[in-house]
């Protein structure tokens, strides 16, 4: 059975030419633990339009140990957080106040300019306990990039799961099979989270869109090459990929349609425009930002 319900060219002259190229994440430390990021890259700028991918843990916080990213400024982008395991308390500038929990979908718009923090509970602050997740950030349309900010929060209640022989497949964002995320977004986006045990495989229909599969655990074949843990493959437009699993496994895929417009990443903030930039680290750099609610005694410093 096919990934992607939707018109789009027969694939079979396509077979065995699935992956365009495999990323192999790097680490960065970020104070508690390290992440994984995937995107952007040398070699790939984007992926739909997905600019940023981060793959969080798995970390164990031992007690008194806590995740602690002070407020920080976005401008023209949104991002997108979805635990595994693990809560987060997100505040922002809008006045948001939302414990991140696993299996939820967390979509803060920045639009014309938000701050955030995200620390761990301070009720959980005495337990050891397991953070994991991924973090992205999306492209806005150029239409849409000065927006009012938001922040959005679906509970991973609403958000559809399907059957598909014995391998699941949870419709974060966008549609797949006929049914369709609740989720509401500035570009077409895809974003699944595919469980699938050892020795079953799960194929993708050919599509125009720019797509990649990333290997949260577990391994995966796919005609031509292998996705191990740690790897984003970056799918060929119209391929047909069929991802067989040769161990259980969880993997992200992402995807949508190309970017039709370059855009220009300085520290935190994305915008198909530079001066946008350049005027968001003088605002923020002059306290122009609103403060965060419940948290704004310390914030990151614009990078030197």
């Amino acid at each position: 059975m096919s990934l992607f319900e939707h018109d789009s060219p027969d694939c079979r002259s396509h077979e065995g030419t699935s992956l365009k190229q495999v990323l192999q994440a790097k680490e960065k430390d970020i104070g508690a633990f390290t992440v994984r990021r995937l995107l952007p890259s040398l070699r790939q700028r984007s992926v739909g339009p997905f600019v940023f991918f981060d793959h969080m843990g798995p970390a164990e916080l031992q007690p008194g140990a806590a995740l602690s990213v002070r407020p920080h400024p976005h401008i023209n982008l949104a991002t997108i957080t979805y635990l595994f395991a693990g809560e987060i308390v997100h505040r922002d500038s809008v006045g948001s106040v939302q414990n991140i929990t696993p299996g939820a979908i967390n979509l803060m718009t920045a639009g014309r300019g938000i701050v955030h923090s995200e620390r761990s509970p301070t009720s959980t602050l005495h337990l050891s306990r397991q953070v994991h997740g991924i973090q992205l950030w999306c492209a806005l349309s150029k239409d849409d990039e000065e927006c009012l900010p938001r922040f959005d929060h679906y509970p991973a209640r609403a958000l559809p799961a399907i059957n598909v022989v014995d391998c699941t497949i949870r419709v974060l964002i966008g549609s797949a099979f006929g049914v369709k995320s609740p989720v509401v977004t500035s570009l077409p986006t895809l974003y699944l989270e595919l469980t699938i045990p050892a020795g079953s495989s799960l194929e993708l229909e050919a599509s125009s869109d720019e797509r990649a599969a990333y290997v949260v655990e577990g391994a995966i074949t796919c005609q031509d090459g292998e996705l191990l843990e740690g790897q984003l493959g970056v799918f060929v437009e119209y391929s047909c990929p069929r991802l067989v699993a040769r161990k259980d496994s969880v993997v992200i895929l992402i995807g949508g349609a190309p970017l039709t417009e370059p855009r220009h990443m300085d520290w935190n903030f994305i915008s198909t425009r530079k001066d946008r930039i350049a005027q968001a680290k003088l605002d923020w750099t002059s306290g122009a930002f609103p403060p965060v609610t419940d948290d704004d005694d310390e914030v990151i410093p614009l990078p030197a």
